[in-house]
């Protein structure tokens, strides 16, 4: 893979409006294909905002009306804000494209990211982004008092955390020692270039996602680098940390063509 090209677009006081983002990450993605410039990575901050993508259902958006911004990029519904560090790489894929592989490696550039400040993350089966494993089940403690085996959660599909009090919000996820995620992923490709990327989740208000169904799932919750040290950690700490990991891994892959079987004759 070519030389990856990283853009700082804004951070703190210069965070950058999620539209502005994207029209930007419109503008690479064509100058890309184009080869009018290397891979790229965009990293800022936005201002708190949900973004939905196509995936998301009604059932999955704020209860109170919130604006959500519909995107184009898969996954479904989650937050953008201060404390948590986006970024929207963009890069010339070879055809057929494997999305997946794609995938994994920001989340490998995540993990490495996570563990040089202490912090063992993982991937899910079945579930995209990084994650910060719970307890099982049977360890896990009591909900409102009430025994595990009345967990609504367990019997009740439609189960929504939005409405049954604090100890089910997933900014609390925590507490209750479940699977959190500390870094979403939702990407795009377009004529063989990736857009959107992913958000890490360094020092922000969690309480935001309580708002939504985070990514949809409703058994889990969301974590941050701050929360999970138990100590302040910082966008300007974290930054260069993740430049270098992204820039190890995007790098020194060998991306391939997905691989696409024959019919039997």
């Amino acid at each position: 893979m070519s030389e990856l090209r990283f853009v700082r677009m804004g951070f703190g006081a210069e965070r950058v409006e999620y539209q502005e983002a994207w029209d930007e990450q419109r503008r690479v993605h064509a100058a890309r294909f184009a080869d009018e410039v290397p891979d790229t990575v965009l990293l800022l901050e936005h201002p708190p905002v949900y973004t939905a993508g196509r995936r998301t259902q009604d059932s999955e958006r704020p209860l109170d009306g919130t604006p959500v911004v519909d995107v184009d990029r898969g996954g479904k519904i989650t937050w953008h804000g201060p404390g948590q560090l986006v970024g929207y790489p963009i890069q010339k894929l070879p055809r057929p494209v494997d999305v997946v592989a794609h995938v994994r490696r920001l989340e490998e550039a995540l993990i490495r990211t996570c563990a040089e400040f202490g912090l063992e993350t993982t991937r899910v089966e079945g579930r995209s982004g990084v994650w910060v494993l719970g307890d099982p089940v049977e360890r896990r403690p009591a909900l409102g008092g009430l025994s595990l085996d009345f967990d609504p959660r367990l019997t009740d599909d439609e189960f929504d955390p939005r409405l049954d009090g604090p100890e089910y919000a997933p900014s609390n996820a925590g507490q209750r020692r479940e699977d959190r995620k500390i870094a979403a992923i939702g990407i795009r490709v377009a004529k063989g270039v990736t857009m959107h990327g992913f958000a890490l989740n360094v020092n922000p208000d969690n309480k935001w996602f309580d708002r939504i169904i985070p990514c949809g799932i409703r058994d889990a919750g969301v974590a941050s680098l701050a929360n999970e040290l138990g100590r302040d950690v910082t966008i300007e700490e974290v930054l260069p940390v993740a430049e270098r990991h992204l820039r190890d891994v995007l790098e020194n892959a060998e991306p391939k063509p997905r691989v696409i079987e024959k019919a039997p004759a």
